[in-house]
């Protein structure tokens, strides 16, 4: 449902997700830092807490996670229409530089400058994706029971090959029942 207590313009959100979009290598979770840099401690559009439920719906359904919450950032704050300029506005970056990309891909891919670069961007990008890790981590693992079920998820992706969607489907699973489990245990305690 979109907030109604905000005061983001439509112009506000294409900027700023124009500018997460055209400043982020590495897209996905490379641009998790920069989204939260911009609408959660520049103009305050959505906290913390709404921030890890945007990440975790844009997660599970198909797509890219940065275009996703873009998405879900735009539908909070607007509705349907800031859904699609919040959309617009991420995308768009990579699609003017593909496009340029595609025409001198020949030449670029053989310059020993670009490679270079690009190996040294690489590093940057994977820095970035840790870091958002990290502090999703530091704020939905609160007990042994959501560290149990992001160590198995890590083990089910990193050395299987159980398709993520399944792999969520269990975390969820396992959430609910240990949920479930404390609250019979916290009503057994009051009575």
């Amino acid at each position: 449902m979109p907030k109604k207590d905000h005061q983001a313009t439509y112009l506000q959100m294409f900027t700023s997700f124009f500018k997460i979009g055209a400043f982020t290598f590495g897209g996905g979770f490379a641009m998790l830092p920069l989204i939260e840099r911009e609408v959660i401690e520049r103009h305050k559009w959505v906290d913390r807490d709404e921030i890890l439920d945007i990440y975790a719906l844009a997660q599970s359904v198909p797509g890219v996670i940065a275009v996703n919450s873009s998405m879900l950032i735009g539908y909070r704050l607007r509705g349907v229409p800031g859904a699609i300029v919040a959309s617009i506005g991420v995308i768009l970056p990579s699609l003017i530089v593909i496009i340029a990309i595609a025409k001198y891909f020949e030449q670029l891919i053989a310059n020993v400058w670009v490679a270079r670069g690009m190996a040294g961007i690489s590093g940057a990008v994977a820095a970035l994706i840790i870091t958002a890790a990290l502090r999703i981590a530091r704020r939905t693992i609160k007990g042994m029971d959501t560290f149990l079920i992001a160590l198995l998820s890590f083990l089910l992706v990193t050395f299987t090959k159980v398709n993520v969607f399944y792999i969520l489907l269990l975390a969820g699973l396992l959430g609910y029942l240990l949920r479930r489990k404390d609250a019979a245990l916290h009503k057994g305690q009051e009575q």
